[in-house]
């Protein structure tokens, strides 16, 4: 009978149950979503391995006809990674890329889909001068680990020369040969995942539970009917579960169909520069069926609880007399519980073992819940002392303090939502300095980093960047490595070549003029110098042992009367030691055995100097290296836990927005009548709405109150238990709340048309 009232209960029956399968579509196809997310994380990383081209052997392997020269050419655009790879295949059984069916011609680029359609825009100009190949494919997707990653081969001819492991390598075969073992696993890392599994998924499961008691009152009012022809406590109750389960069930098909249908909107879509496949989003079986048996019981559960309290009779329901007070003790032992179960693992740290998963989820997952609990008895607590005001106050004062229940549980996902933001803000903040390390560079003084492949000369190489838009200050400083013998050196020292300016980046210089040579004092590793300077004649790259064919060593005659200069910290953090030359003191083949390095000083005037310089050095050279200098590196883990979060986030807000104004149309349809008839005895438009908004407004304002008390609790205990320094980070706490209200603030406004159509006096004809 609860079925067929679901189904057939004539237009009313429709919409209600029409909303409870939205309400619960939609929180199902976030849950389904959640499922594929360790698929989505596999998918990832096994395309990532198979694509595999870098090689740490340092000995060349030889030429075959299964061999492929392949050089690395990563780079990035406008704060977008660009995946390049320069290949050369030796012979016809080459390995072929994955993604590819064949090698792209010399001069030719195979393309990634979202490469092409950027240098086919205006947006690309720039990138089209960094490439200058001709675009003759698209790379597949088994070549890609996301629909928006930007990605090329192209074909080159001489690249066999340059090879340089790990950057310019001969492979025989793609994938990772020897894949190395898995890290151990860090405890706040760990922790820090499953919080963020916890706080996203709770709302999730607020929302659901709340969208199964769309319509309550009324289905109450039809109970009693029933209870008036002879239907006993049980029989109604097992109707209402009936009629909660058909709206579950239809909300399992709902929000199957709405997970489809996002599945095929994530393969174009990017959130915080990620972007995945279709293909990837498959959920786990057993996850989903774990969704499909939770989701229906969930709403049998929810139903019967939510009628523990009413009494059903043939005349009525007796819940519209004065409600019993709420009773607090019982909601206060969910949040204990919670604190109780994290309590034993404070100040473990991450030298202390690893957290129990079960303990710290429960126990995440109680606190939580605690607010959904504690919710309701503030609301009610705080109405019933809200008296005198304007007629718009009053109407909604008074309709809270006959409703609480359903004003608490609107706004229950909202307040879960925040309340682990909070938390989250918190750990993320309190263990951002583990996972961040300073680069030693100073950004103050140079911007960006030019690595120039050997044989390129240094003067082209400064001249050529010096001219670059957006440049102002170019250092350019070549480095090697001095011996006292060809071979097997026991006294080695690093040298330093470059003109007097670039030197006094690195030293104290007391006079500097070209052909000088300078000995340089306080370095934390010049215990060699002094022995070194007693040679006449030093070699520049001397060789590792009789089979090192590589290095040609080149004799230097130190000349008489060296200088002396002190060292100084350079722009990469570090006190040079060693020899300074200028470059008219080196020998004439010296020059091959340095590496040059440039440092550039960018002006911040000129938005795309950066792209300038990429394309400057890809000019002078594909292989030279431009990196843009930070003063920070953050860990590659800690980053993805954070960008999952965001993503996550981005997913539950809008899930959140969604069936937030889903809850708020069922219950303005809900008082249609009653609209109708304050709008009949007179009542102005703008004071129901603003009664609608105020009914909004305190729910609203108490449930971020007193997530924020939460969350600050439960950030406490989490940043206790990693062994972190508690410091309260208000400007993010006070934005996870500004976002909370800003939500629920859009969805009221995009409510008032609704509100205005129901509020016409022809409301209240009845059929």
């Amino acid at each position: 009978m609860g079925v067929r009232f679901a189904f057939t209960g004539g237009r009313e029956g429709w919409i209600r149950t029409l909303l409870t399968a939205v309400g619960v579509g939609l929180g199902v196809a976030l849950l389904l979503l959640t499922t594929a997310l360790p698929n989505v994380l596999s998918a990832r990383h096994e395309r990532e391995q198979a694509r595999r081209d870098y090689t740490y052997d340092y000995t060349p392997k030889p030429p075959a006809d299964d061999t492929l020269v392949i050089a690395d050419l990563d780079s990035t655009y406008h704060g977008d990674d660009v995946r390049g790879r320069l290949v050369q295949p030796d012979g016809p059984r080459a390995p072929v890329p994955p993604g590819l069916r064949t090698f792209p011609a010399v001069g030719d680029m195979v393309v990634s889909p979202a490469l092409k359609k950027l240098l086919e825009s205006d947006d690309g100009a720039l990138l089209r001068e960094r490439l200058p190949y001709r675009i003759t494919g698209t790379i597949g997707e088994s070549g890609l680990i996301g629909s928006h990653e930007l990605a090329y081969y192209a074909g080159v001819d001489g690249l066999a020369a340059k090879i340089d492991p790990p950057n310019v390598a001969r492979i025989s075969a793609f994938g990772e040969p020897h894949p190395f073992a898995e890290e151990a696993a860090d405890p706040v890392l760990l922790l820090l995942v499953l919080v963020v599994f916890a706080v996203l998924l709770m709302p999730v499961a607020v929302f659901v539970a709340t969208a199964v008691r769309f319509g309550g009152e009324r289905r109450d009012r039809r109970l009693a009917a029933l209870r008036l022809i002879g239907s006993d406590s049980r029989m109604v109750r097992r109707i209402a579960a009936g009629e909660a389960l058909a709206g579950a069930l239809l909300g399992l098909v709902l929000g199957t169909l709405f997970f489809l249908a996002g599945r095929q909107i994530a393969g174009t879509a990017e959130v915080f520069r990620v972007s995945v496949f279709p293909s990837y989003l498959n959920p786990s079986p057993a996850l989903a069926v774990l969704v499909a048996v939770a989701v229906p019981m969930a709403a049998v559960l929810v139903t019967l609880f939510a009628l523990r309290g009413v009494v059903i009779e043939p005349l009525g329901v007796v819940r519209t007399a004065r409600p019993a007070r709420r009773r607090l003790w019982w909601r206060l032992l969910l949040p204990a519980g919670g604190l109780a179960l994290l309590y034993p693992m404070l100040g473990q740290g991450r030298e202390n073992g690893d957290f129990n998963q079960y303990m710290v989820t429960c126990g995440v997952l109680l606190l939580l819940v605690g607010v959904t609990a504690l919710l309701p008895w503030v609301v009610e607590a705080v109405v019933a002392r809200l008296h005198s005001g304007g007629v718009a106050w009053q109407l909604a004062v008074r309709r809270l303090q006959l409703s609480s229940g359903s004003a608490a549980r609107m706004v229950n996902g909202i307040a879960v939502a925040v309340a682990g933001a909070i938390a989250l803000q918190m750990l993320f903040t309190g263990v951002d300095a583990d996972y961040t390390k300073a680069t030693g560079q100073d950004v103050t003084r140079a911007q960006m980093e030019v690595s120039v492949p050997d044989g390129v000369p240094m003067a082209r190489v400064t001249r050529e960047l010096g001219a670059t838009k957006g440049v102002r200050k170019v250092v350019a400083l070549s480095e090697g490595n001095l011996g006292e013998r060809r071979m097997s050196a026991d006294l080695n020292a690093q040298v330093t070549v470059g003109d007097c300016a670039a030197l006094r980046e690195v030293a104290t210089l007391p006079s500097c003029r070209e052909g000088d040579v300078f000995a340089l004092r306080g370095s934390d590793y010049d215990d060699n110098m002094q022995k070194l300077t007693g040679f006449r004649t030093l070699f520049l790259d001397p060789a590792d042992g009789e089979e090192d064919t590589e290095s040609t060593p080149v004799a230097w005659t130190v000349p008489r009367g060296l200088k002396q200069a002190q060292t100084r910290l350079d722009m990469t953090g570090v006190k040079r030691g060693g020899f300074l030359v200028t470059p008219a003191a080196l020998p004439a083949k010296g020059a091959a055995t340095v590496h040059g390095h440039v440092f550039l000083g960018l002006d911040p005037s000129v938005p795309d100097a950066q792209e300038y310089v990429r394309n400057t050095a890809a000019r002078i050279d594909p292989l030279a290296d431009p990196m843009t200098w930070s003063a920070t590196v953050e860990s590659g883990r800690f980053a993805s836990i954070r960008t999952g979060l965001f993503v996550g986030a981005a997913c539950v807000l809008a899930l959140i927005g969604v069936s937030l104004l889903v809850s708020q149309l069922e219950q303005l349809r809900e008082r249609r009548k009653l609209l109708s008839a304050l709008v009949a005895f007179g009542t102005r438009r703008r004071t129901l709405s603003m009664s609608v908004l105020w009914q909004t407004a305190i729910p609203i304002a108490l449930g971020l109150g007193l997530a924020a008390v939460v969350g600050l609790t439960l950030g406490t205990v989490l940043l206790k238990m990693t062994g972190t320094s508690v410091s309260v980070d208000w400007v993010s706490v006070l934005s996870m709340t500004g976002v909370g209200a800003g939500v629920v603030l859009l969805v009221t406004l995009l409510s008032l048309p609704p509100l205005v159509r129901l509020m016409r006096p022809d409301g209240l004809r009845t059929e």
